[in-house]
């Protein structure tokens, strides 16, 4: 096990918004060894607690043209709800992010972390007219999670928010149709559980349809799979909603390349 001390955070900058610049670099940085980056593109954005922000919902977001592996603790921008830039920074912030990001930010009382991608196998789900199947171990642990939106274009017209947040209701796990995957949570351990679920979940499907198609599936009885998300750990606050698996992936990621502690 690779243990590292918390580096000092900078002058004039509290702790906590610190230590959430080190947990959303090390998620960076996390997507990077996973291999679920899009060049430049997609977003996790992180809410800063109130102990940072006070009344005003804050959040960071990485700056627009470094790629995941490039991302710090320090490079990353601070922004409102406005996509205002609150520190500084001289990095651009991308609004195809901010804009959906910050819909689910602002309008979902406990979206503190919302993570997107465009994985093949999340692409490749999101453009079946059906979606996700219940056809394995990983879908029959989303029983009643999974929310979809109907593809808009590229997001970044403020007023598609509102119809995102209705799509989305109280269901963590999101398929943008046509697009991608994204999910939120209390905490970032959290979301990462989910979106890796949806993730494996879409992997298992694209590999199960390419030997036969849909119709050569077996599917899961709804009775099964709602046991199945019950008795799942690893979104549950007792069982320490992901903290222990991402812990687990930062430590490999500190082991290579630990620079987004700067």
């Amino acid at each position: 096990m690779t243990t590292l001390s918390t580096p000092p955070a900078p002058a004039g900058m509290h702790a906590d918004e610190w230590a959430a610049r080190l947990e959303l670099a090390a998620c960076y940085r996390v997507f990077a060894h996973l291999g679920w980056t899009e060049m430049i593109y997609n977003h996790i954005t992180l809410r800063l607690p109130d102990s940072v922000s006070g009344a005003e919902k804050q959040f960071l977001i990485n700056p627009f043209g470094l790629h995941y592996s490039e991302v710090t603790a320090s490079n990353l921008v601070k922004i409102n709800l406005q996509g205002e830039v609150l520190d500084g920074s001289a990095h651009r912030v991308n609004p195809a992010g901010f804009v959906v990001h910050a819909a689910i930010h602002a309008g979902i009382d406990g979206a503190h972390c919302v993570m997107h991608t465009h994985t093949t196998a999340g692409v490749a789900v999101a453009c079946l007219k059906d979606g996700l199947q219940q056809t394995n171990f990983y879908s029959a642990q989303l029983h009643g999670m999974v929310a979809y939106h109907d593809f808009e274009g590229i997001t970044i017209h403020a007023d598609e928010g509102p119809r995102v947040l209705q799509s989305i209701g109280a269901k963590p796990a999101v398929i943008l149709r046509n697009h991608g995957l994204l999910a939120w949570g209390q905490t970032l351990p959290q979301t990462f559980a989910i979106l890796w679920t949806l993730q494996r979940a879409c992997e298992i499907q694209l590999a199960t349809f390419s030997m036969g198609g849909p119709g050569a599936a077996i599917p899961v009885p709804e009775a099964v799979a709602e046991k199945c998300t019950r008795d799942a750990l690893q979104f549950n606050p007792n069982h320490g909603a992901g903290r222990d698996v991402f812990d687990a992936l930062v430590r490999q990621v500190n082991r290579l390349d630990s620079s987004y502690r700067q």
